[in-house]
């Protein structure tokens, strides 16, 4: 009897996490506030508000509005890094989420899941460190590229770009991307425009082949995400896989790189077959940008 108790109660405290991991913390948006170190000395603060990995559905009313409500933050400049995505109906949300920001200066790249929609597939297979990326049906990124651009953001794909910012000019250098090899670093690469005050690198996948091309360029800021933060945390463990060649350390937040700052960010979404988050709750994150 005693055994047969362990056994229903941890049955019955598996069948708890997993609520918690797909009804609760998946949805419980948060907005992380970072203090980045990189602007030249006397330089007054910039803010960057960086929204990643949004994996948006076209029932997803919520999350639309939360990602809508960022305008209250009142950011100097938008950065977007991708998987905006969920659904071949999804970009009619996905731009009147984004509506309240797009009379900001703004910058984006794509992820994978811009392009191909969701396939149904082991999530245990993302701890493999080598698996084969499988094509989903297509989806309209050019009709969401086509919604960005004509607001007068930046499409970064395999380009770059100086915004301008709080006054001040921000060279923006940007890969379509690596996850699934549609970088093209070497046609961005090239010496820094002197007149920019911030140089920025931006990317869907931290690889880090691209973000030490990206350092070695000497810029002093680059933006990622795809991690989703590893999406399943363990305590004093922290992310099980980045899904990529990251390391597992570096799945989420601020770290040095290579001479330069990466942010990595955690993400907003959840791939539709792997509707759990848990110890990571999804975010967009305020970069203040300060003097070094």
């Amino acid at each position: 009897m005693k055994a047969r108790g362990l056994v229903v109660g941890a049955v019955g405290l598996g069948a708890g996490v997993a609520a918690y991991a797909s009804l609760v913390e998946r949805n419980w948006y948060r907005l992380r506030r970072v203090v980045v170190p990189v602007l030249a000395p006397g330089a007054a603060p910039m803010r960057i508000l960086h929204v990643s990995d949004v994996h948006m559905t076209p029932g997803q009313r919520r999350k639309q509005r939360w990602i809508a409500g960022l305008a209250r933050t009142e950011p100097d400049l938008v950065i977007v890094t991708g998987d905006n995505l969920a659904h071949v109906d999804a970009v009619p949300a996905v731009l009147r989420a984004y509506e309240p920001l797009l009379d900001l200066p703004g910058a984006f790249v794509f992820g994978s899941n811009d392009y191909f929609g969701p396939v149904l597939k082991n999530p245990f297979g993302y701890l493999r460190r080598e698996r084969r990326h499988v094509e989903g049906p297509p989806l309209p990124a050019d009709d969401l590229r086509a919604g960005l651009a004509s607001a007068g953001w930046a499409d970064l794909n395999n380009a770059r770009a100086v915004v301008k910012a709080s006054g001040r000019a921000v060279e923006l250098f940007g890969v379509d991307d690596p996850h699934i090899g549609r970088d093209r670093y070497a046609v961005v690469s090239g010496p820094l425009d002197p007149s920019a005050e911030l140089h920025v690198g931006v990317t869907h996948s931290p690889e880090p082949r691209v973000l030490a091309a990206m350092a070695s360029d000497g810029l002093s800021l680059i933006l990622a995400g795809h991690t989703h933060g590893g999406q399943v945390r363990v305590p004093f463990y922290g992310a099980l896989t980045t899904n990529c060649a990251l390391p597992r350390g570096m799945a989420r937040g601020l770290h040095s790189y290579d001479g330069a700052w990466l942010h990595v960010s955690a993400g907003l979404g959840t791939h539709p077959t792997a509707p759990v988050r848990f110890s990571c709750p999804p975010e967009a994150s305020i970069l203040t940008l300060v003097p070094r």
